[in-house]
């Protein structure tokens, strides 16, 4: 599997290179610096696990490379990673399809929490559902494990954050992968399923 990382700054590729690596070392990194050899560079070096798009390229701009990626490879995570400001474009890039809002202001260690959560927390996800076992505590991540005891203790997406030292965004990353490992759909159900199987304990 490989890791296209799409951005026309010879710099940026490679400070993402270099994350990604932290995140999963030996990992097959691809550096693209524009949207219209995504297909034909692919089909050269493997199917992709994960795209870096940035937002801004010499053939594309704004959302319409998320939408263009999320098209043609609609199963593949997406993580937006821009000099773009959140409040600005990251509600929008999520409508589109993208998996992960990254600001290029954003420290090292908030760039590569919110790079795991789409590169490891996969995995694991996939190893559970290859078990014919119902869900429980032994088939969770260790986050997912700490956000039900968050859950409990009523933090907020930005106290949890501040506790892991992680994005907001990446919790609500986090967030979204618990939900569809549970089948629920808000926290307020995943507590609700974690208190009736009694994995408070945990």
């Amino acid at each position: 599997m490989t890791v296209y990382v799409i951005d026309d700054h010879p710099l940026m590729r490679d400070a993402l290179t270099m994350l990604v690596h932290r995140v999963k070392p030996g990992l097959k990194i691809i550096p693209i610096h524009k949207l219209n050899v995504v297909e034909s560079t692919v089909e050269k070096n493997g199917a992709p696990e994960l795209f870096c798009l940035d937002l801004q390229l010499p053939d594309t701009l704004g959302m319409s490379g998320v939408q263009v990626l999320k098209s043609k490879f609609p199963d593949v995570p997406l993580a937006v990673v821009t000099s773009a400001s959140a409040s600005e474009f990251e509600a929008r890039c999520l409508e589109v399809g993208a998996n992960a809002f990254i600001e290029k202001s954003n420290s090292p260690t908030q760039i590569i929490a919110a790079l795991r959560s789409l590169l490891i927390s996969e995995e694991e996800e996939a190893a559970a559902e290859e078990s014919a076992t119902p869900a429980g505590p032994t088939k969770l991540s260790k986050r997912q494990k700490q956000l039900i005891l968050m859950l409990d203790q009523g933090l907020s997406n930005r106290e949890i954050a501040e506790k892991l030292d992680i994005s907001e965004h990446t919790v609500k990353v986090h967030f979204w992968r618990l939900f569809r490992r549970l089948g629920v759909n808000s926290r307020t159900q995943a507590l609700h399923f974690a208190r009736t199987n009694g994995w408070l304990g945990i």
